[in-house]
């Protein structure tokens, strides 16, 4: 299959780090340096799009629909950290949000990239997960046009489900077929078409981005704490009465009998400190405001605060 890949932003040359390999060490480090200041500003750009993404995830994630991820290579891999991370950080369930990458799980680790040039074994995939119209798929790939991850956006247009593209090259295959296309534009690589290096890290920062955003709808932050953490180890666990701790202002010992009472919530336990509720009277209160502390809290103020908004 012949690609051309002479339009693509992404593999054109950089002007400025055309003498990398002849500089010193110091200043070859600088020029990438120069050249990573670039992607938060190209991220800065797509910033209203990328709400509207988080909105639109959020919707249907709240009526029971999944996040997924679809990609090759560096933004497969992406992808797939990004979903790996959501179930420990803010306690969602691993079917939530799912990444697909392109030959599978030997693919993390190894460089399996003809694996992307089948526009069908994505949608294979998505059928065999029972994708339907509550579900949201982001399909990344810095070029925009990479097979596997368009096969499975048509898949998932087929089904009804809502497709975003996330790339780095306007004007995409991917961007015409996604009902909301993201694109930071970072311009040419340092190292010519090496895209795990701008183009990556401009993709990890909206992906940071899409699940911090929706996670934060989701009432899974309270104020600026992780309070759907999941204490899985020491660390976490301490901080889980960190958390408790900051948000309510209670000491170390509080917060370590609420949480063994709450079962390890760190969510109960800050509505028991807060309100004297007990465990049970807290989780039940969450429960009926949909997991937000805030709305938990306002439940006795204003009979119609835990209505969804």
């Amino acid at each position: 299959m012949s690609v051309n890949l002479s339009q693509l932003v992404t593999e054109q040359r950089n002007p400025q780090t055309l003498h990398i390999d002849e500089v010193s060490t110091l200043e070859m480090v600088r020029m990438i340096n120069r050249e990573d200041q670039a992607v938060a500003l190209a991220v800065e750009k797509e910033l209203p799009k990328i709400a509207e993404a988080v909105d639109l995830i959020t919707a249907r994630m709240e009526q029971g629909g999944r996040l997924i991820y679809c990609g090759a290579g560096t933004s497969g891999r992406l992808g797939v950290l990004d979903a790996s991370e959501c179930p420990p950080t803010y306690g969602v369930d691993p079917g939530r949000v799912i990444a697909l990458i392109a030959g599978g799980e030997e693919a993390l680790l190894h460089a399996i990239e003809g694996a992307e040039d089948s526009e069908t074994l994505c949608a294979q995939e998505l059928e065999e997960l029972g994708f339907c119209e509550k579900d949201i798929l982001v399909g990344i790939a810095a070029s925009g046009r990479t097979p596997y991850a368009i096969g499975g956006m048509r898949y998932a247009r087929s089904k009804g489900g809502a497709v975003l593209a996330l790339t780095c090259n306007p004007g995409s295959e991917m961007a015409a077929l996604a009902d909301l296309a993201i694109s930071p534009v970072v311009g040419p690589e340092s190292v010519t078409g090496s895209t795990r290096m701008k183009a990556g890290t401009a993709q990890k920062l909206v992906l940071n981005l899409l699940s911090t955003g929706t996670m934060i709808r989701q009432g899974k932050v309270y104020q600026n704490l992780m309070v759907d953490v999941q204490p899985t180890n020491l660390k976490l666990v301490e901080r889980a009465k960190r958390i408790v701790m900051e948000a309510s202002g209670c000491t170390y010992e509080e917060a370590a009998r609420s949480l063994e009472e709450a079962g390890q919530n760190p969510k109960t336990a800050i509505l028991m400190q807060l309100t004297g509720l007990s465990a049970e009277e807290a989780s039940s209160r969450l429960q009926q405001c949909g997991g937000h502390i805030k709305r938990a809290l306002d439940l006795g103020k204003e009979p119609e605060s835990c209505r969804t908004i």
